[in-house]
């Protein structure tokens, strides 16, 4: 190549922007993201899905007396709200807003895949937890309730626990399903659309979030949880965890190479 022919290559390739590192998939916790930042992203995302969850459930009971539509309006906004959430925060903290799932992160990585560390969980956990907790607070301000008022909706029934096992199981399923089959990039609508369905298919309308537990149990609002049923759904939910795992370990199990 002469110096005449080489000149326009060099241009072109000065022209060219440099190729950054691709983003990480939602629901992957990307390692060079500062850690104080994804605290601040999982609180903050914690803190808009109670938001979400309970300003929705004090919504549609002032606009409807019929249990149904309040139903249909909460779980409307918490599919939409959600999905946002994990697209906006996702490459950033992982998008987990749930100790469940950061937990089942740890685990898988002390098994060798990927995931958070014990001092990232350690960071996590709490975040997500007072982020819940600020998130009910907020809701009940906007509308102007109480701010902390424990809620009176008992929810300790033998088979709301069940409905909450079903609930955990399923999500630590569908999202660990979709690590292990390289489909992360579909999380925003898959973990959005199975909590929708979920609202509906279980008896315990699927809270499957240890820290959204604990935040719902400061509002007195339609999508509240008493204090005394709190153990109970967050001990069935750890369950529902474990469950979820052992089924990704059998449905997803790689397969072995052909002789």
């Amino acid at each position: 190549m002469t110096a005449a022919e080489a000149a326009p290559a060099e241009q072109a390739a000065r022209a060219a922007p440099a190729a950054g590192p691709a983003a990480p998939a939602p629901g992957a916790t990307p390692p060079r993201t500062p850690l104080a930042a994804r605290a601040a992203a999982e609180l903050t995302g914690t803190a808009a899905l109670v938001a979400i969850v309970v300003g929705s459930g004090i919504q549609a009971t002032e606009l409807t007396e019929d249990v149904g539509l309040q139903l249909l309006a909460n779980s409307t906004a918490t599919v939409f709200g959600l999905g946002i959430l994990i697209l906006l925060l996702g490459p950033v903290s992982g998008a987990h807003f749930n100790p469940v799932v950061t937990l089942a992160e740890w685990w898988t990585a002390r098994r060798g895949g990927a995931g958070v560390t014990l001092r990232e969980v350690a960071v996590y956990l709490p975040a997500q937890i007072a982020g819940a907790v600020a998130g009910a607070v907020l809701a009940d301000a906007m509308f102007g309730e109480p701010l902390v008022k424990w809620s009176t909706h008992d929810r300790s029934a033998g088979h709301l626990l069940l409905g909450e096992v079903v609930a955990t199981a399923g999500l630590i399923l569908l999202i660990f399903g979709l690590s292990r089959a390289d489909q992360l990039r579909f999380a925003p609508v898959a973990v959005a659309s199975y909590i929708g369905a979920a609202y509906w298919f279980t008896s315990s309308t699927s809270f499957a979030n240890p820290a959204v537990t604990i935040g719902r149990a400061f509002t007195d609002t339609f999508a509240g949880i008493a204090p005394g049923s709190v153990l109970g759904f967050t001990g069935a939910q750890l369950v529902g965890a474990v469950a979820g795992l052992a089924l990704v370990a059998v449905i997803f199990t790689p397969g072995r190479p052909a002789e």
